[in-house]
């Protein structure tokens, strides 16, 4: 027979050691049954599709039983689902209260008797059972992880009398027979996702349903999460990421403009990642998954970098290279691993020993505490650094899949109201003397420039601008 290459060879043999027949255990020994094998089609992991020999639409004789021979790879059919549909073409029984019964056995066929006893078990085998009818002429079955080898389909055709199921007489019934192999049953349907997974070298799929769904398809709804429910979570996770407007407030009045931005950027993709990341129906995506996340995640480090850098009060020149160097260490360190506790830890204390470096030599200097107000330590640093600190505890050890969006949603109004309470107050700017106050007035007036404010030269070199004299 001429068949396309890529449908390879039937069940692995050549077409001609496939004609083989199978013995029926009953009193007629002369009795020999033809097993028809298929070929496969291999399409991806784990999805196959078996193909029968002038199907996929077969005929089923009222005298025998048809039977088919699918055969199963170790280790590459293994790790799937394996599927078969049985639909009955209800014209071609004319009327007939016919029902077509079958059982899909591994390693060997099982005969279905003449008799009115159907049942895919004997002594020493046992197989799944299907059956089809003029009433419900549709059957599915799915078998997860199938043992490999032979799987053999028997099928036969009986009608139903006074007495029950009896052979029928001159009516061959038409069936329509779809066998193959998917990673996952229904794709894990909208509330879960397929994935390949690996234990011990071995390869197999599995679905991970979302939203309280579960099952082998993420079919069972009993624990599911209810559509206002799903609602009220994304809207928190979402509306919880306003909380960054008062620091953007507070940080375009203070002349913070680029750390403004920062914020503005979280903001904006913190709120449509997490629009686009729910599990079950309320989703919004305004581009890829991927892209929102990473955005998010970068805007979210950022936020944290260039707080701590900014209240460590630098140079301008030597801030902004800090903020560009760690943008840069930030995109990497998440192209590595999105989702490690170090890429939140690491870039925070580090920005943290760069400010408590500025703070000591500051304090050295001046020979007194820095920043020199109390009001300052009280009413800013220590409650924002009492929230910052409670926002990474909840992140790293009580955020969990089940209280994730309400924890979530605390963090993001954790980390956006530290950041209002540690943003520094603007800075003050050059005192210069010009010549209308040197003409008014009389002493002496000493002008301090910012460099000495920012820590950054000698106390011992002030120098006096200007001397007014009456």
């Amino acid at each position: 027979m001429n068949m396309p290459q890529s449908f390879g060879t039937a069940m692995g043999f050549s077409l001609s050691e496939t004609l083989i027949t199978y013995l029926a255990p009953m009193a007629d020994t002369n009795k020999c049954w033809p097993i028809r094998p298929t070929l496969r089609n291999e399409l991806d992991t784990f999805s196959v599709h078996f193909y029968i020999f002038f199907g996929p639409n077969i005929s089923i004789p009222p005298d025998r039983a048809a039977i088919f021979a699918i055969n199963l790879m170790p280790v590459l059919d293994s790790g799937g689902v394996l599927n078969m549909e049985l639909k009955l073409n209800v014209s071609s029984v004319r009327g007939e209260n016919i029902t077509i019964f079958g059982c899909l056995n591994h390693g060997m066929p099982l005969s279905l008797h003449d008799n009115t006893s159907v049942s895919c078990e004997s002594e020493s085998v046992s197989g799944f059972h299907l059956s089809i009818n003029t009433t419900a002429n549709i059957t599915k079955l799915r078998i997860p992880y199938p043992q490999t080898g032979t799987w053999y389909l028997s099928l036969r055709s009986l009608c139903a009398t006074e007495h029950g199921f009896e052979m029928c007489t001159n009516v061959t019934a038409e069936v329509y027979l779809r066998s193959y192999l998917t990673p996952c049953i229904n794709d894990c349907g909208t509330y879960g996702q397929c994935k390949l997974l690996r234990t011990n070298n071995y390869l197999y799929a599995a679905c991970e349903c979302k939203a309280g769904w579960d099952g082998w398809g993420c079919t069972d709804n009993t624990e599911a999460y209810s559509y206002g429910f799903q609602l009220l979570s994304t809207l928190l996770l979402c509306l919880s990421n306003l909380m960054f407007v008062p620091p953007v407030t507070i940080a375009i009045r203070s002349h913070y403009l680029l750390e403004a931005s920062v914020y503005i950027f979280t903001m904006f993709f913190s709120t449509f990642y997490h629009a686009c990341d729910q599990p079950g129906i309320v989703v919004f995506c305004i581009m890829e998954y991927d892209v929102l996340q990473f955005c998010d995640f970068l805007g979210s480090l950022m936020s944290v970098w260039v707080t701590v850098i900014a209240m460590a009060r630098l140079k301008s020149i030597i801030k902004q290279v800090l903020y560009l160097l760690g943008a840069m260490a930030l995109s990497m360190a998440l192209q590595l691993d999105r989702h490690g506790l170090w890429n939140l830890l690491g870039p925070s204390l580090f920005a943290l020993g760069i400010m408590a470096i500025a703070w000591t030599v500051r304090t050295i200097r001046r020979r007194r505490c820095y920043p020199p107000t109390w009001k300052r330590w009280v009413f800013f640093l220590f409650p924002g650094t009492t929230i910052a600190t409670s926002a990474v505890a909840l992140y790293a050890f009580v955020e969990t899949e089940e209280n994730y969006f309400y924890i979530h949603s605390i963090w993001h109004m954790l980390i956006a109201g530290s950041v209002g309470f540690l943003l520094p107050p603007r800075a003050k700017p050059d005192v210069k003397v010009t010549p209308l106050k040197r003409r008014r007035g009389c002493g002496y007036q000493l002008c301090v420039n910012e460099h000495e404010e920012m820590g950054l030269v000698d106390p011992a070199i002030i120098t006096i601008n200007s001397i007014c004299t009456s």
